[in-house]
């Protein structure tokens, strides 16, 4: 964390609210939530005076969604921009919101999940570098009101609608903007990106992506003697080999496993059936088809088959988009954030107008809690002392709690292990570095206890005590 300047008055501090007391105000607010992130709001500005400016901010006709997400997406660009060279992979997914029980919202929301809760589907663009996978913050948020369709509904007249779902991938790109001079952003998401439409906005718009294929598709120009995309890959020999550590989900147990890994230049046909908006032309893609040779007893073999415009001609190029996709995980924690860490589903207010910049403000908030992930794993963690980029109380404070179990003068990675065993990590060699639910709940203790500890110094302070 940098001390020199407050997260808030970095994300918000040139906002225009009509009012520089709006400005400054939010700022103030927005340190204190990031400082207890958790709860209700209640929870989060424990002081009632704080609750009550936040409202009345929220309920002011210049405190927009898009005035704030846009303010904090430009900080975000210009962290992209310090970078001056690189990558940066732009992960792009959406969560759904659950508001079901704000019955005065109803008729300003979509149905989600099986279509018997209402709220939003929410689509995040999340920027994080590819060497380092530090989160450098959003640089788009689209709430998006899923709307009622006709049974009778025509395909021309879902092709043509504005309001389709599965024009969102192409309006969170767009959203991005240009990447700054010098810098490689690409775009990176899962199986329900991969749609005509979006692929040829993202060729004809010169943009870098990476995404999951998740259906067949017909080949212009045959691949291995096959007409269709993945019966052509299926045949190709393996190129090369590469270890993936797999998550334990849905009935799948986490383990280590070797992939086989094999690519290839790839025409694309356009769609027989015309879905959404573009022109009917072939793509000349890259595919990288990533598989399992063999499965534990019990499990399904694991596949994964990457289509990228980024030139794909070596091992090395193939192993790197892998690299790239590997990371999109990394906005399935921040949605975890957003839910688990900020509970922006908590919020209880009662107009649409007052909900909408609430939630892009715990959005912004959330970024905190992967940046936290972040600095313990910092390539520079083990070289720079704490109080470089920490204030001095916590590390005193945390100091005071471990003793000589921490060093007086503890690296910044020595802080944040300690911080995680706060949170109830074993800081053992095989468990590996902590994750940011782990950190940010042993930064919320070390919160309470700094709490605790500036009351005991002003309590010594009134008694004439040094």
């Amino acid at each position: 964390m940098d001390t020199r300047q407050s997260f808030g008055m970095r994300n918000f501090g040139n906002v225009n609210l009509g009012d520089e007391r709006r400005t400054r105000r939010l700022v103030q607010l927005v340190d204190l939530i990031v400082r207890h992130p958790g709860g209700t709001l209640p929870t989060k500005l424990n002081r009632p005076a704080d609750v009550r400016a936040f409202y009345r901010l929220m309920n002011c006709e210049e405190v927009t969604h898009k005035v704030l997400m846009d303010s904090h997406a430009n900080e975000t660009r210009a962290r992209i921009a310090a970078l001056a060279s690189g990558t940066v992979l732009i992960l792009h997914d959406a969560t759904e919101l659950d508001y079901t029980s704000k019955l005065s919202l109803r008729d300003h929301l979509g149905q989600i999940g099986k279509g018997t809760n209402w709220g939003y589907i929410c689509h995040n663009s999340l920027a994080v570098r590819a060497d380092t996978d530090e989160t450098l913050g959003l640089v788009s948020q689209i709430l998006h009101h899923r709307p009622e369709v006709a049974d009778d509904e025509t395909i021309k007249q879902s092709r043509e609608r504005q309001n389709r779902e599965s024009r969102l991938w192409v309006r969170g790109v767009q959203a991005c903007g240009p990447a700054p001079a010098g810098m490689r952003c690409v775009d990176v998401s899962d199986s329900l990106s991969d749609t005509f439409e979006y692929l040829f906005h993202e060729m004809t718009h010169y943009r870098h992506f990476v995404l999951r294929s998740r259906e067949e598709r017909r080949l212009e120009t045959p691949l291995a003697g096959e007409e269709y995309l993945y019966k052509g890959l299926r045949k190709l020999r393996p190129q090369c080999q590469r270890e993936i550590e797999v998550l334990a989900s849905h009935g799948r147990r986490g383990r280590t496993t070797k992939m086989n890994v094999a690519f290839s230049p790839v025409h694309l046909a356009p769609p027989g059936k015309q879905l959404g908006e573009y022109e009917k032309v072939p793509l000349e893609l890259w595919a990288v088809r990533v598989w399992e040779p063999k499965s534990p007893a019990g499990e399904e073999p694991l596949e994964w088959i990457l289509l990228t415009n980024v030139p794909v001609t070596n091992a090395a190029d193939a192993e790197e988009r892998l690299d790239w996709y590997e990371k999109r995980p990394i906005i399935e924690e921040f949605h975890k954030g957003m839910k688990t860490g900020c509970g922006i589903e908590t919020m209880q207010f009662e107009a649409i107008e007052r909900l909408e910049p609430a939630i892009a403000v715990l959005s912004v908030v959330t970024t905190t809690l992967l940046r936290l992930r972040d600095a313990a794993r910092a390539e520079d963690g083990d070289r720079r002392l704490a109080t470089e980029v920490i204030d001095s109380e916590y590390v005193e404070v945390l100091g005071s709690y471990y003793g000589k179990r921490l060093t007086s003068k503890p690296t910044i990675r020595n802080f944040y292990m300690h911080v995680a065993r706060l949170g109830g990590h074993q800081n053992r060699k095989a468990d590996g570095y902590p994750g940011w639910l782990t950190l940010w709940r042993g930064w919320m203790k070390l919160e309470s206890m700094l709490d605790g500890y500036r009351a005991a110094h002003a309590h010594r302070r009134k008694c004439g005590k040094t």
